[in-house]
């Protein structure tokens, strides 16, 4: 009989739980647990379904100044991090606009060494060409470029082979649009 009683215990009270409902307890005058869900005088509740709260004031400030410093402490760890990240990024830009500078610098005095005749292409599009004293100036500063821009300059070989001169793309010259009918006499 009790074992039916105590089976008959845990199925209302597992009928409860799926019901979501608050579940009391209490003891008749013969000694047998009875179990609702609504109270009872002497009954002691042993489910409820509302939130209980988590502790004292003083053990929730606690916790809540825990959790603040530790969101502090996250927040700098994040800036930190994006700080470090834009740093790096900033140097990676830097070196490849370095990179760049150099390559255009060392192809310049490359040409300057190799050319026969230096030029410099004025406003309208003519070429100006430069005495030797001013060519010889020219590539003295175009050798300063490199050395600025790398850090140092390529050792010239005149022993090695001069690149062959790369063909200028001429755009040919449209022919003029002339009416054949007005261009010939009559």
């Amino acid at each position: 009989m009790l074992r039916r009683l105590s089976i008959a215990a845990v199925v209302l009270a597992g009928a409860f739980t799926i019901a979501r409902a608050d579940v009391y307890r209490w003891v008749d005058e013969r000694g047998e647990a009875h179990y609702s869900d609504q109270w009872i005088p002497g009954a002691e509740v042993i489910k409820t379904n509302k939130a209980h709260p988590q502790g004292g004031g003083a053990d929730t400030a606690a916790r809540t100044a825990q959790q603040n410093a530790v969101t502090a402490v996250n927040d700098r760890a994040d800036a930190q991090q994006r700080q470090q990240d834009n740093s790096r990024a900033v140097q990676q830009d830097l070196a490849s606009k370095r990179a760049a500078q150099c390559k255009q610098a060392t192809a310049a005095y490359n040409q300057a060494i190799t050319a026969r005749v230096v030029y410099k292409d004025g406003k309208d599009g003519e070429r100006t060409y430069l005495s030797e004293a001013d060519a010889d100036k020219y590539r003295e500063q175009v050798r300063q470029a490199v050395q600025a821009s790398c850090g140092s300059v390529p050792q010239f070989d005149p022993n090695a082979p001069i690149p062959e001169p790369q063909p200028i793309d001429v755009k040919p010259i449209p022919e003029p649009k002339v009416n054949p009918a007005a261009a010939t006499s009559e």
